[in-house]
């Protein structure tokens, strides 16, 4: 029997196997009635939290996908996952959480989906690590399934201005610079987030979302939706009914997971400016899905595939802008028109993508926030791949918004991103300074922070770009300013970031795409010879296995790539 009809019969082991009786018994106790065993289970994957907007409305869309999978003859089980926030954990040792709550997420999809036998599986997802999660959950499982996007919030207002997230952190910078006062300060606070949503940017929430829509695996349209629109409702009824097509078609994750469709996600990523951590999280999704994914692929990409979106943090307007104009499948219909996208790549609708394109509306005309591909913002892709001696495996930076494509500095070197944010904000670092923030890799943090409060306060004190900052860590997708990131090996792993003392001469040129350290190699050998490994922060508890059996960043930090 074929792994696909194997799995047409999933729920059945349970519902009409040797134990049948317990099994329905319990099952009745949640609901099941005599025709319920007659349809196939689908579980919906929750990531309702109250601890972030971006999942806070999450239950009440997994009800309406509920409906629609009964509307549809499936037998519907909600279940839940965990979420954590980033800009909650941001700036402290939370922070460490937010990468490893990835492979919680998907461990615990996988779990539940394994253990209850479910046929199929529609996952809803808000956060950042909720995205990718959930598709490495799918891409391991491979049962039919859908993935809908919670959704992004609404731009705050104050003064007639847009606000975000990422107002609130370069507002700490400001104050501490003495631009604004306490009460100015409060009132960005008190406005940045007005209600359900992920982060409004091109920051990672959105940009994952929007690569899953382009990699096929969402309906069309759902990553641009505003969270708090009724159609959102609407899209989960679909969802719901979509995945018990699915199974009824034969239609798989991996049937939908191609390189070809991973080409487009990138590719839509790329054109839209999106976050650095798409390369973490694709890599991983790709891994889970057994496809061969590779820097060198989004560098492929990358130079042919222009920087078109005028959206924050490098740019002006935000998700629910884009929305408005078209949203993402109006992107990926110009994109599709010049042949930048394969549009034979199957999709969850039964169809192929440039069927589900055929059907969109076109970006309106009269508007700056899609560039035309002809008068593009940059003509190539904005998230770059850096070697050199200072990254042997690469390092990863975005560049949209930069005037300057290279950076000569020293180097000031910290060993904790505490340590270098209170540099910061005591003056110690200085137009032309090279910030380096090791040892806060996937083995090293444990668990690869993002360095947002350094990058906004360097923002706030009016030194964007005027001082570069290079990590072994990962950046919030609103970070922006000259930041290298993702520099692998890590310290921790023995990297040549390890190495580096204050005053080492730096060169970082993105048009030669390089990164090194200007010292002789004979030097480099002899610190080498001398380094050390720091001693594990957590040798127990979650971050203590997380540590044991992360990847490189380069692979996508994945916990089981030598299983």
């Amino acid at each position: 029997m074929s792994e696909k009809k194997d799995l047409r019969i999933r729920s059945k082991v349970i519902s009409e196997g040797v134990n049948k009786t317990p099994n329905r018994a319990m099952l009745r106790a949640v609901g099941f009635k005599d025709e319920d065993f007659k349809k196939p289970q689908i579980g919906v994957a929750s990531t309702w939290s109250e601890v972030t907007p971006c999942n806070i409305h999450i239950d009440k869309l997994a009800r309406e996908t509920k409906e629609g999978v009964s509307e549809s003859g499936g037998a519907p089980l909600i279940f839940n996952t965990i979420t954590v926030s980033d800009g909650i954990a941001m700036g402290h040792e939370g922070m460490n959480f937010s990468l490893p709550s990835r492979e919680v997420i998907a461990d615990s999809i996988e779990t539940v989906t394994g253990a209850e036998r479910f046929d199929g599986v529609v996952a809803i997802g808000g956060c950042d690590k909720t995205t990718p999660a959930c598709l490495i959950s799918i891409g391991r499982m491979n049962i039919p399934s859908v993935y809908v996007y919670g959704g992004t919030i609404q731009p705050g207002k104050l003064n007639g201005e847009d606000l975000d997230i990422v107002s609130s952190f370069e507002a700490v910078g400001k104050y501490h610079q003495g631009t604004i006062n306490d009460e100015e300060l409060h009132q960005v606070e008190c406005h940045s987030c007005p209600g359900a949503g992920a982060c409004g940017g091109m920051y990672t929430a959105n940009t994952m979302a929007a690569a899953v829509e382009a990699l096929g695996m969402s309906i069309p349209g759902s990553s641009s939706t505003p969270a708090i629109y009724e159609y959102k409702e609407t899209e989960c009824r679909q969802a719901g009914e979509m995945v018990v097509r699915l199974l009824e078609k034969d239609i798989y994750p991996k049937d939908i997971m191609t390189k070809k469709a991973f080409e487009n996600a990138i590719t839509v990523v790329m054109a839209l400016g999106g976050s650095t951590n798409a390369f973490l999280h694709l890599l991983a999704i790709a891994h889970s899905a057994g496809i061969d994914l590779a820097y060198e692929d989004f560098e492929k990409i990358r130079e042919k595939v222009p920087h078109i979106a005028n959206l924050k943090p490098s740019g002006k307007y935000v998700m629910q802008d884009l929305y408005e104009i078209g949203g993402v499948p109006g992107v990926m219909k110009l994109l599709l028109e010049k042949e930048l996208l394969h549009g034979d790549c199957l999709t969850v609708t039964g169809k192929t993508l440039a069927e589900n394109l055929d059907e969109a509306p076109s970006l309106k005309e009269d508007q700056d926030i899609i560039f035309p591909l002809d008068r593009p913002i940059k003509k190539t892709g904005p998230l770059v791949v850096l070697r050199g001696n200072l990254a042997p495996e690469g390092a990863v930076a975005k560049m949209s918004g930069l005037e300057i494509t290279r950076f000569d500095g020293k180097a000031k070197v910290f060993d904790s991103e505490a340590s270098a944010t209170e540099a910061i904000m005591s003056n110690e670092i200085q137009e032309g300074d090279v910030l380096v923030i090791r040892n806060v890799g996937p083995k090293g943090g444990p668990g690869m922070p993002e360095m947002l409060s350094p990058t906004s306060m360097i923002v706030g004190k009016g030194l964007g770009g005027k001082v570069a900052l290079l990590t072994d860590g990962r950046f919030s997708g609103g970070s922006h300013g000259f930041v290298i990131g993702h520099i692998a090996p890590e310290a921790q792993a023995g990297g040549p970031i390890a190495i580096l003392k204050d005053g080492d001469p730096i060169v970082i040129d993105s048009e030669t795409q390089e990164i090194n350290i200007n010292i002789s190699s004979e030097e480099i050998d002899k610190r080498m010879r001398e380094w050390k490994p720091l001693e594990p922060k957590y040798k127990t508890g979650i971050l203590g296995k997380y540590s044991k059996l992360v990847s490189s960043s380069a692979k996508g930090a994945v916990t089981d790539a030598d299983l």
